[in-house]
């Protein structure tokens, strides 16, 4: 069993959603948990409140209280690939992250994610990531090192004040020339199911990309992505709306069965810049790895 070095947090509703306990809400808010996992974490005191007092089997529902817990899962894989720190000053830190690694806790990843690679590290227990990407894309991740200057950071992202820039791979069709186009794709993205993917439907556009060809050989391209929006998987849906789905994609077009990772094939997306005004300093800011995807 490993179980998670920092805690996680959680707030409850204000609205009851018809419970007496946090036992009874914990069991609704995460339904692939048995109930017995989160009654044992309660009596070996792995659940409290803000203040650090013990929630019991038998402790009732508070609204818009916090509750802490840390996070089990029977057995954790070790991803062999090494993260790289670009930048890290008072307010930010810059890291590469590798394919394959989380950049937080979730599924079976307690602390074999980025962020908690980084505070072992740095040693900083504060930090904390300003933004995601899935766990099979590589790229750059910013994180907040302050806590008070981290709402600054969160309303650049919130605000769509950071300019990204990604690199993808994908298979052509024969004979296709696509070097130079540019697409400005905007469409209506919502849940799919499993709920884990994302697809397109009728409706207001509430994403936008904007995606470039720039190197090309007989059977592959090599791509420019800007998202102008952040929404979950945004950059593969709108490449495969395109009809160019990136290469190793294992969610799109077709989700394929659940296997271990294949570290021999990552999905060939890659965070590969990010610039934005820093909201402290008044200065610009540009990071860019020095990692790039080539044409297989």
């Amino acid at each position: 069993m490993t179980i998670s070095e920092q805690h996680s947090k959680l707030s409850l509703p204000q609205t009851n959603p018809g419970v007496g306990t946090v036992l009874e809400y914990l069991v609704i808010k995460f339904p692939y948990i048995d109930a017995q996992i989160w009654q044992q974490r309660m009596v070996d005191g792995k659940v409290h409140w803000h203040d650090g007092s013990l929630i019991t089997t038998q402790s009732p529902f508070k609204p818009q209280q916090r509750v802490y817990y840390y996070r089990e899962v029977e057995s954790e894989p070790s991803i062999p690939f090494k993260e790289t720190i670009l930048f890290h000053d008072e307010h930010i830190l810059v890291a590469y992250k590798p394919h394959f690694l989380a950049v937080t806790p979730g599924g079976i990843y307690v602390n074999e994610c980025l962020q908690n690679r980084l505070r072992r590290s740095t040693g900083i227990k504060a930090l904390q990531a300003l933004h995601r990407l899935d766990r099979v894309t590589a790229g750059l991740v910013m994180f907040s090192v302050n806590p008070d200057t981290r709402h600054h950071y969160h309303h650049l992202f919130e605000t769509g004040q950071i300019h990204k820039t990604y690199q993808a791979i994908a298979n052509i069709r024969e004979g296709e020339s696509l070097i130079g186009q540019e697409w400005d794709i905007k469409n209506r993205l919502v849940k799919a199911e499993p709920r884990f993917r994302m697809c397109v439907t009728e409706g207001e556009a509430n994403s936008q990309s904007v995606i470039r060809c720039v190197k090309q050989s007989n059977q592959y391209a090599l791509f420019e992505l800007n998202p102008i929006t952040g929404k979950t998987h945004q950059l593969r849906v709108h490449m495969q709306t395109l009809g160019w789905p990136i290469l190793n994609d294992r969610y799109y077009p077709q989700l394929q069965p659940k296997s271990a990772d294949n570290y021999s094939a990552p999905l060939q997306l890659l965070a590969k810049e990010l610039q934005f005004i820093d909201p402290i300093t008044q200065q610009p800011r540009h990071f860019s790895c020095d990692n790039n995807l080539s044409l297989p």
